[in-house]
């Protein structure tokens, strides 16, 4: 059982990279996520507590539905179960914990969201980093529970490094962008389509997401164009005035 560096002793001692299985059958869906994506992470705004996110999932799911596109959503953990059961699209975690199932207060094993219903998780976010032992640890877990993993980079040099980790997907984010008005698809192109050169060089398996100010359809396309097969984003949808036509204006971006 591999040792973590890092300051939380239950971490330290919950880390095991061998296969784990599921305690029973999942809700999840099991099948690859369908590209090209928008993946909306509701993170805990105000907006998305609750029954107010029970609602917002159930308009992101009506439109990928009535466009026919790939929405994947990423709710608050404590409504995740709920959602999972309330929609047909696929429920992400935000957040996953290289730990095991035990007697471990506060902790998020991927067998939790497995049970849950969750399709996958994201994993890194900027204002969520967790060690890169401990993203060694958890992927190989999530893959023998058939979860997905978004793994979010900062730059350039972390997106190479998790490439080399081999999650499904690698989410580049300057956090300097995030939750802004300027897109990264507009304000940094260059390191969204390095990151697409450094990654497939890395490794060719690895899909590339970005995110950070995209909020029109226009940031979509040129996502697409720079070699991405998808967005990860959260206040243009859920910070909206109207979620579900802000989210249907991304979606033309896919076409």
């Amino acid at each position: 059982m591999p040792r973590l560096t890092e300051e939380h002793d239950g971490e330290r001692e919950g880390v095991r990279r061998g296969r784990a299985k599921p305690i029973c059958a999942s809700r999840a869906f099991l099948h690859p996520m369908r590209t090209p994506v928008i993946v909306v992470n509701f993170k805990v705004y105000p907006e998305v507590l609750g029954r107010r996110g029970w609602d917002l999932a159930k308009a992101c799911a009506a439109v990928a539905d009535d466009a026919g596109a790939s929405i994947v959503i990423a709710p608050p953990l404590a409504d995740l179960a709920h959602v999972a059961k309330s929609v047909r699209i696929p429920v992400f975690g935000q957040h996953v914990d290289a730990m095991e199932a035990g007697a471990r207060t506060g902790w998020l094993p991927p067998e939790a969201l497995r049970e849950a219903g969750a399709a996958g998780t994201l994993v890194n976010h900027s204002e969520r980093k967790i060690p890169y032992k401990n993203i060694a640890a958890i992927l190989p877990r999530c893959h023998a529970l058939g979860l997905e993993v978004i793994a979010c980079a900062d730059d350039l040099l972390e997106a190479e490094r998790l490439a080399r980790l081999s999650p499904d997907f690698i989410a580049i984010e300057p956090p300097e962008l995030i939750g802004g008005d300027v897109s990264v698809t507009s304000a940094k192109p260059e390191v969204v389509s390095g990151a697409v050169e450094r990654i497939r060089k890395a490794n060719p398996q690895v899909r590339v997401l970005c995110g950070a100010g995209v909020k029109t359809s226009k940031d979509v396309r040129k996502a697409l164009e720079l070699g991405t097969v998808g967005v990860l984003l959260a206040s243009g949808v859920v910070k909206a005035k109207d979620p579900a036509k802000a989210l249907r204006e991304l979606v033309r971006g896919l076409r």
